[in-house]
């Protein structure tokens, strides 16, 4: 009976494409009984409570696609959310008590969308059509259901890979458009899934030539070929048609030597063109870049069954096979490329062609400035320049973009209409479910005081060992952390974990881009082993670090997966773990070099090697496209100013299943940097990483519609870019800017500007401009109360000193403060500016001054002022900006008083701070750019600060309601000439 049950319910969602209908009515239509029954959704309620898991898991993948679909003809909610799934369920016609069941069963997953950025597109590509012509991501879905991807994260691919296509041109239009976009996803986050599901997608749709980008190297080039061959193109569109049974046929197949073919590449049944679909044909293999069209133009004239009818006619589209290749960005490869398509002629004006740009601000972004070449010079790099052509040669082809550091994309010059700006739209993926990122190795949103925070509440405790001057270099820890990891996941694989998991076993060590320094690291890290190993001595070491250091994180983060309780038990999987490591007599490999022989190790190809178990010394060509399978222990302390190289070199982040707790980032704190000066680089990759998340998060903001128009189209993001990152020269800006951000309104958001002046002079004006209102420190301090948080459980409280002041009073000095470089606080300005009643009306606003600790509290009048607590703030390294400066517990309290005077809902732990709904919040800080508290005291003499050393720097909180019904965010307007 549940087998014919579960075919039924097969059946019935077969019938549902395009969206819920009434169960019972389908369920009578596709059973043919003799009349409509219920007794279907009582025998579905009671399987369900079973735990049947066939009939969860089809409703699972059913219910998780229309809850994320972006096109709901049966809801107006929006996607994810409750209000949608209760549409579903008033769609199907469920009772409460069935519905109940399957959210039991389904939650609705609430995580984070996609973010999209787009200019208004000509809708072409719906879901109807996608089920419709679906061969191929079908195949895509089920090889990642079978990997053991979650419904949700299938959904959350499906939804941003519809996203891209739907972007891209119909590939059956008369009219030839060949759009320009890029994808942002987090470093080592899955690119390349996203990728691969968009191909799918696009040769289903109608696209009969692929081209990726894959990266500057022969090993990567190959790892990506590999990847779609494994995972999208197949066993039979790889044998093309030979028996894979007949031995003498498979000779010469890529494959042969792979441990994974054939079991894990995906097999479609039988050859495509034999199903009813269309085969693959690869212009490249694993082992050959691209070497010229294997049959000269031939391999491109692709076959039409109407000849009076162009390839894109869908008569002839939908039948002919699609070409993919895979190449690396080098001249010479790329040459070849454009030199054989230029051979073809008109047809390449008939091939709806995809390219894929693997890590696109590598190599693909021009850096020349024309207009400073001499007549006759080249204007455009070597690769950008055929990327270009490429672009040209084919009118229908499409760019795609994919990077985790998008910055130097969007300043690429929006009008070349020959370059690679993502003019039609940008895509910033969501961080996935399971990955590592930076949120976990920062305490980024943490009220919890640092000596208060337990490896349970602080990743940095967890996961994060500092290296200074104080703890010397900490090089054999590492090693001694790479030894009790590996020995603990072999621990696991005993105690029934899968082995898979833990395939490959590294550790990265990084601290120099001379390949000189890496010859000389390596013969210390081989010295250390061969020296440090087999004795009673290093068995004590190596039981000490797993007591005071994995033992407890383990407790605290195994997230059950076993772990032994002594060093005894573990005893027995070291000696196995040392020996996988010094497999073939040497543990540490060096990975660097501009030739591809440097790359040609055996332990360096993760897909063919059974196990690398290695410790990998390099530089540059470590940090970016080279993935390191099983990073573990990473020591760095490389030192750059380049913010997205630093972010390239996050080489610890990615996916950790079954070891997240034995992961260790090895890191330089408050080392020599130049003359007199210290860098810790854990702070400044953590400043860099909060400069990309709120750039992800300001895009998340203004993608909104608006009266079905884009609040923010790709060629203005500039502005916003600028607005955290100092990486382009004015000048630069100034050329790539065809307009500017004027207003930015943020109702209840902080606006926190960061770029104060550096010179003396600047900081002393800019204090006398608040002289008006420094009489808010001769108020009483107050005790205020935190509203609970999940992090801290305890009843929390902050001193401070507060008043009320006007609104213009408040204006009045915002209006006249300098900043460092361009004003990033006029657009926030031109908007608290109309608040007036222009926009919206706010009567006043509360100033708060937080102080202090009193154990750490350093006083002073500022001109001649009540005495003031004063903060210490650094400034972001190699910018002008400082890092976050109101405190986070500072910051929501304020945006807790703001939403609750919103909501006109009094809180019990407010009432000591009560405010009306058109008041504002402004946090004050005294604030003295300092490493130390006795650098703070430098700027006191005699009680009174020196007004040329202290900031007054601010964050304000609007009211939730200062905005206009129109619920717009952002303001441009057109450059003036000149400007």
């Amino acid at each position: 009976m549940t087998e014919h049950l579960l075919n039924l319910h097969i059946d019935v969602l077969g019938a549902m494409s395009r969206g819920p209908k009434n169960f019972a009515r389908v369920a009578f239509a596709v059973s043919e009984e003799e009349e409509p029954s219920d007794r279907h959704l009582e025998l579905f309620h009671d399987t369900l409570l079973s735990g049947n898991s066939d009939l969860k898991a089809l409703w699972s993948r059913t219910l998780t696609a229309w809850d994320g679909a972006d096109e709901a003809d049966w809801s107006h909610a929006l996607p994810s959310t409750g209000q949608r799934r209760a549409d579903t369920y008033a769609r199907l016609g469920f009772s409460d008590d069935l519905c109940k069941v399957l959210d039991a069963a389904v939650p609705v997953d609430g995580g984070l969308r996609p973010v999209v950025i787009s200019t208004k597109f000509q809708p072409w590509y719906t879901r109807e059509k996608a089920a419709a012509r679906a061969f191929y991501w079908s195949a895509y879905e089920k090889l990642l259901r079978d990997k053991g991807w979650s419904d949700a994260a299938v959904a959350s691919l499906d939804q941003a890979s519809h996203h891209v296509v739907e972007r891209l041109s119909d590939p059956t239009s008369p009219e030839a458009y060949g759009s320009r976009g890029l994808v942002v996803g987090y470093v080592q986050s899955g690119k390349t899934a996203n990728f691969t599901g968009v191909i799918a997608k696009a040769i289903d749709a109608g696209y009969r030539l692929v081209i990726v980008l894959g990266g500057t190297l022969n090993l990567l080039r190959s790892q990506t070929q590999r990847r779609l061959d494994m995972e999208l193109i197949g066993q039979e569109n790889i044998l093309r048609g030979a028996d894979p049974s007949d031995l003498d046929a498979l000779i010469g197949i890529d494959y042969q030597d792979d441990e994974d073919w054939p079991h894990k590449f995906v097999s479609h049944g039988g050859r495509p063109s034999a199903r009813g679909a269309f085969d693959v044909e690869r212009l490249t293999t694993r082992d050959d870049d691209y070497k010229g069209l294997m049959q000269g133009i031939r391999a491109l004239d692709i076959e039409k069954l109407d000849r009076t009818r162009p390839l894109f006619d869908p008569t002839n589209l939908h039948h002919a096979a699609a070409r993919v290749m895979v190449v690396k960005k080098n001249k010479a490869v790329l040459l070849k490329l454009v030199a054989d398509l230029k051979k073809i002629g008109p047809i390449l004006g008939e091939i709806p062609a995809l390219i894929i740009d693997d890590e696109s601000d590598q190599a693909s972004v021009n850096t020349i400035d024309g207009s400073k070449q001499p007549e006759g010079k080249a204007t455009r790099t070597a690769i950008n320049g055929l990327i270009s052509q490429l672009l040209q040669l084919m009118p229908r082809a499409q760019y795609t973009g994919y990077t985790a550091t998008p910055f130097a994309n969007v300043f690429v010059d929006p009008d070349d209409a020959e370059d690679i700006f993502p003019r039609d739209f940008l895509i910033s993926l969501p961080r996935p479910a399971g990955y590592m990122g930076v949120q976990d190795f920062h305490d980024l949103d943490t009220t919890i005081p640092r000596d208060q925070r337990t490896l349970v509440d602080s990743q940095e405790k967890a996961h994060v060992r500092g290296i200074n001057a104080s703890t010397g270099d900490r090089l054999l820890e590492a090693i001694d952390a790479f030894v009790l990891s590996g020995a603990l996941k072999l621990y696991r694989i005993e105690h029934g974990a899968a082995e898979s998991r833990y395939r490959h076993h590294t550790m990265l060590v990084h601290e120099s881009v001379r390949m000189a320094d890496h010859a000389e690291l390596a013969l210390r890290l081989n010295t250390m082993w061969h020296s440090s190993y087999g004795s009673a001595e290093a068995h004590q070491r190596l039981a000490d670090l797993f007591t005071s250091d994995f033992l407890p994180v383990c407790e605290a983060r195994a997230d059950g997966y076993p772990a032994p309780a002594s060093y005894e038990e573990l005893l027995p999987h070291i000696s196995r773990a040392r020996q996988l490591i010094s497999s073939g007599g040497n543990p540490v490999i060096i990975v660097n070099g501009d030739k591809e022989r440097d790359y040609q190790q055996s332990d360096l190809d993760f897909d063919r090697s059974p196990h690398v178990w290695k410790i990998l010394v390099g530089g540059t060509k470590l940090s970016r496209g080279f993935t390191v399978e099983g990073l573990t222990i990473t020591y760095y302390r490389r030192k750059t100013q380049q913010a997205d190289t630093l972010m390239q070199m996050g080489r610890w982040f990615g996916f950790r299943a079954g070891y997240r707790d034995l992961v260790r980032l090895y890191i330089g704190r408050e080392e020599p940097y130049g003359r007199d000066k210290t860098l810790d680089l854990y702070e400044a990759f953590e400043a860099i990483c909060q400069d990309e998340e709120a750039f992800r998060s300001q895009l998340s903001q203004y993608a909104e519609l608006i009266d079905g128009e884009p609040q923010l189209t790709p060629s203005q993001i500039l502005p916003l870019v600028s607005q955290h990152l100092a990486l382009v020269r004015p000048s630069a800006r100034n050329k790539m800017l065809n307009s500017e951000l004027v207003e930015i309104r943020s109702p209840g958001r902080p606006i926190e500007p960061a770029a104060y002046p550096r010179s003396p002079e600047a900081i002393r004006r800019n204090t006398e401009r608040w002289r008006p209102l420094l009489h808010v420190f001769s108020s009483e301090p107050k005790t205020l109360t935190l509203p609970p948080d999940e992090g801290s459980p305890l009843t929390r409280t902050f001193q401070a000193k507060t008043m009320r002041v006007p609104h213009s009073s408040l204006i009045s000095v915002l209006s006249q403060l300098e900043w460092e470089g361009d004003n990033h606080f006029a657009p926030h300005l031109n908007y608290l500016a109309q608040l007036d009643g222009r926009l919206a009306k706010v009567d006043d606003w509360l100033l708060v001054a937080p102080q202090t600790t009193l154990s750490r509290r350093v006083e002073a009048a500022v001109l001649n002022s009540a005495p003031c607590s004063l903060v210490r703030r650094k400034r972001q390294h190699g910018k002008v900006s400082f890092g976050r400066i109101s405190g986070l517990e500072h910051r929501r309290w304020a945006q807790t008083l703001i939403n609750n005077a919103h909501a006109g809902v009094a809180s019990s732990r407010m009432d000591e701070m009560p405010i009306g709904a058109h008041t504002g919040v402004v946090l004050l800080y005294p604030v003295v750019e300092a490493d130390t508290d006795a650098e703070l005291e430098t700027a006191v003499r005699a009680g009174a600060a020196d007004s040329s050393k202290v900031i007054l720097a601010f964050t304000v909180v609007s009211p939730s309601a200062a905005n206009d019904p129109s619920r717009r965010i952002l303001r441009y307007q057109a450059k003036r000439s000149g400007s």
